[in-house]
This record gives structure tokens, C-alpha cells and sequence, in this order.
């Protein structure tokens, strides 16, 4: 079971390296390429990525959890690391399916690139507030996977600490070989 966990880790993992790289190459993409609309094709295509990778790793890691749960663990862990999972899910559909379509809709209503609408232009100050939205959606998966990560990471060293003789807590001689 230990390298069926390993697995799950790397996973999410991945999901979690490629979520804090994003906000890098976000960043990088508005201060290197030209044109801004030009960066922000580039930022949604790759958050694009993102989000269906972070929805497929959830389902994932959601339907290995009925696997793991047949091992005898603490059941409010098991079923927070499935709520966690589907807030990571739903935070990947609702970033790509429902923010996405949303600014993709306002970009083409506007007709012209972002920034040379007015800063008090309603579709303006709508696509801002659905970009707010977005980063914060993308924010609650990332704190969602985080949390399950430690869920992980807790239940596997749970799992060997019961292992130690309860009748010897602070026997070190184990500890310090040399």
C-alpha cells in the first residue's frame, strides 16, 4: 500500500508544483510578451491545462480513496480527504467551465482588447471581478490539495508510528545508532 500512496502523493504533488509554476508564468507572460492580449492567451491556455489536470487528478485520487479505505484508518481523515478532493475538483470545473466561459464571454463582447476598454466600462469592471474570481477559485484548489497532501503524508506516518512498542515511549537507543 505504501508505493499505491506514493503514487497518489506524486500526483497531487504535480497537480500542486504545476499550480505554483502557473502563477509564475502568469506573471511572466504580462512582464515579457508585448501585447497583454497576447499574454493572456498564453495564461489562459495554460490555466486551461491546469484546471482539466487538477479535475482528472481529483477524480483520481477520489476513486483510489475507496481503495485505501479498506485499510483500517481513521474515517473522519478518509472522508475529509474526500471532501477536500471534490472541493479541488469543483474548484478545477468551476475555474475552467463556468469563470472561463464567463471571461471568454465578456472578451468577446468587448470586441477589442482589455486594455483599451475603460477602466469604469461595465464589461470591464466585470471581467476584473470574474479574473478576482478566478484567481480565488484557483486559490481554494490549491489550499484544498495542500490540506489533502498532509492527509496523506499524516495517515502513512500514522500508520508506521503504530508500529513502536507502546510499553517503551522513550526508548532512544533505536534512534541514535551510529
Amino acid at each position: 500500500m505504501k508505493f499505491f500512496s506514493d503514487i497518489r502523493l506524486l500526483l497531487l504533488s504535480l497537480w500542486l508544483g504545476a499550480a505554483v509554476f502557473f502563477i509564475a508564468v502568469a506573471q511572466s507572460a504580462f512582464a515579457v510578451v508585448p501585447q497583454r492580449e497576447l499574454a493572456g492567451a498564453v495564461v489562459g491556455r495554460t490555466l486551461s491545462i491546469l484546471n482539466f489536470a487538477g479535475l482528472g487528478i481529483a477524480v483520481v485520487l477520489l476513486l483510489t480513496s475507496f481503495v485505501i479505505s479498506r485499510v483500517p484508518i481513521n474515517k473522519f481523515l478518509i472522508w475529509a480527504e474526500r471532501s477536500l478532493l471534490v472541493v479541488l475538483a469543483a474548484a478545477c470545473g468551476v475555474g475552467q467551465f463556468v469563470i472561463g466561459w464567463m471571461l471568454a464571454s465578456v472578451r468577446g463582447q468587448l470586441g477589442r482588447p482589455i486594455d483599451e476598454v475603460a477602466a469604469d466600462d461595465p464589461l470591464r469592471i466585470q471581467f476584473n471581478n470574474l479574473h478576482e474570481w478566478s484567481v480565488w477559485v484557483l486559490f481554494a484548489g490549491m489550499v484544498a490539495a495542500f490540506l489533502v497532501f498532509f492527509i496523506i503524508t499524516n495517515r502513512r506516518s500514522g500508520a508506521a508510528a503504530k508500529k513502536v512498542d507502546p510499553a517503551a515511549p522513550y526508548d532512544f537507543s533505536k534512534e541514535f545508532k551510529i
